[in-house]
């Protein structure tokens, strides 16, 4: 038996040799089960270029048997005659999407509210049912803003510049009058006048469902608690008298950013200071801004835009957070400009600077009385802006990395030197529609962008390249993910719809 045992080989006294094995070939996502954030950004790519529109809706919708306010104005006005001062009175001004996607809010310059069931629109014909609209209201104002209550999704609240109320409207209530009316504090000039300066934007905290804010044309935020009185309780006032174009409250409702008309974002801490004591006592009250950055010096300090440009304070139109990466608070800017500002840092990380309207020789005239409202993909840090020189939607990667084609840092000859697959490289895209986008709203879900029109569209985008629907739902099925999503096969109108058929968490 002796002769089949193997014999024991003594220690060597030397080192073993290292054994090369061969590199790991499975993606972490096989072992996790998770999507990492560097991954999604490297499938963003094909994500953005799979977008492209599939139709339109039209607001040609009825009150009472009656073609409502705003289908009215779309004939007298653009239906009749090209006059840019008639058309810029059309349009939709503000989009919305519930936190679950179940309902889209819009308002458009003619004064029409409308609440959408969403599958209601997934109709293959093309036409909308109009009798299974939750709300439709045809008011006698222009509106400009439409907000969803965070805390109290069966709330929506709109406002408009010309006026100085915030109506709250119930969708449970089948009713054309609102079932509460916030009004602003009048201001006494200094001949004893009262005078009245309208809305800009509103903000609901997510914590609480009795407070409410929202900015007007005089720099100031005006904060309700609904609990007391229809008054506000507290104005956060701004360092000038300029109009406060949009507000965003941070993710746990601390803090609160305005984007001003000469180009400044304002910080306001709402958990201490003289705030937190007039919340307590329900007493009018004041705060100064706790920060602010006027971003014309921010842009200054990126050398490389710095010695093409001229870079001069300009309108801040909106303002937003990224939902997958809070730290970063997008602003676009009236000349078409967009960007990130790091509110850890307060310094201008990405920046998308498209060709001024005149060198395209596009002159609209309309687009001067238009706050284009653009919106985050809900993951991928993915912004979605309307084109302010031409009919199309801008789909910039603002991912938090140098990699990002918009990040300041950014070296592109590094990344083409790189192993990275030519099919990887970032890049962003334009996607051409045939009207004006005026705002954008993202579906919470699935992706679907949303996009209101100047002349009362709401149009759809969808992804149809099938090569990256197959990629997505190949990794979702295989990996276990838990969202998962069929294509939409379906076409909208009036209203822009830009969406994606499959989207992974």
């Amino acid at each position: 038996m002796e002769k089949y045992l193997v014999p024991v080989k003594t220690p060597s006294s030397q080192n073993p040799k290292s054994t090369r094995r061969h590199r790991w070939k499975r993606s972490l996502i096989e072992l996790t089960g998770k999507f990492e954030p560097n991954y999604r950004h490297d499938i963003s790519s094909l994500l953005m270029q799979s977008y492209c529109e599939i139709g339109t809706y039209p607001h040609s919708y009825h009150v009472d048997g009656e073609p409502c306010r705003t289908h009215v104005d779309w004939f007298s006005y653009a239906g009749l005659n090209d006059n840019a001062s008639l058309t810029s009175r059309l349009g939709v001004t503000s989009l919305e999407f519930d936190s679950k996607g179940v309902y889209l809010a819009s308002v458009t310059k003619s004064g029409c509210l409308t609440v959408h069931d969403f599958d209601n629109l997934h109709n293959p014909d093309l036409k909308e049912d109009e009798a299974k609209q939750l709300l439709h209201i045809s008011t006698c104002q222009q509106l400009d803003v439409i907000r969803w209550n965070r805390a109290n999704q069966d709330e929506v609240a709109c406002t408009s510049t010309k006026s100085s109320e915030v109506h709250i409207f119930d969708i449970g209530y089948i009713s054309s009058e609102p079932v509460e009316v916030l009004r602003k504090r009048p201001t006494i000039t200094v001949h004893g006048c009262s005078v009245h300066k309208g809305l800009s934007d509103i903000a609901f905290s997510s914590g609480d469902n009795s407070r409410l804010l929202a900015s007007d044309m005089n720099g100031v935020i005006n904060v309700w608690d609904r609990r007391v009185s229809n008054l506000p309780c507290l104005e956060l006032t701004s360092d000038s008298n300029s109009t406060l174009n949009s507000i965003k409250l941070s993710e746990d409702n601390e803090i609160i950013f305005g984007a001003s008309k000469q180009g400044k974002v304002y910080m306001w801490d709402l958990r201490g200071g003289r705030s937190s004591t007039a919340f307590q006592n329900h007493k009018e009250g004041h705060y100064s801004p706790l920060s602010s950055v006027k971003l014309a010096y921010e842009l200054e300090k990126i050398w490389s835009l710095k010695a093409q440009s001229n870079i001069v304070s300009k309108e801040i139109h909106s303002i937003d957070i990224d939902p997958s990466s809070p730290h970063q608070l997008a602003f676009h800017l009236d000349d078409g400009w967009s960007g990130v500002l790091d509110i850890h840092k307060l310094q201008v990380t990405h920046i998308h600077c498209p060709p001024p309207p005149w060198l395209d020789e596009f002159n609209d005239l309309a687009n001067v009385s238009y706050l284009r409202k653009p919106c985050w993909l809900p993951i991928y840090s993915v912004y979605i802006v309307g084109s302010s020189s031409s009919n199309g939607l801008h789909l910039l990667d603002f991912y938090p990395d140098c990699s990002s084609p918009c990040h300041v840092d950014y070296n592109g000859e590094d990344l083409m030197r790189s192993e990275e697959p030519a099919s990887q490289h970032k890049q962003n895209k334009f996607l051409s529609l045939s009207e004006g986008v005026t705002a954008c709203a993202a579906h919470p879900q699935n992706g679907t962008v949303v996009a209101g029109t100047k002349m009362y569209g709401i149009r759809f985008d969808n992804t149809m390249n099938k090569i990256l629907v197959y990629f997505f739902i190949v990794n979702s099925v295989q990996y276990n993910t838990p969202y998962q999503t069929k294509p939409l096969l379906f076409q909208l109108s009036s209203l822009l719809v830009v969406s994606q058929s499959t989207m992974p968490c």
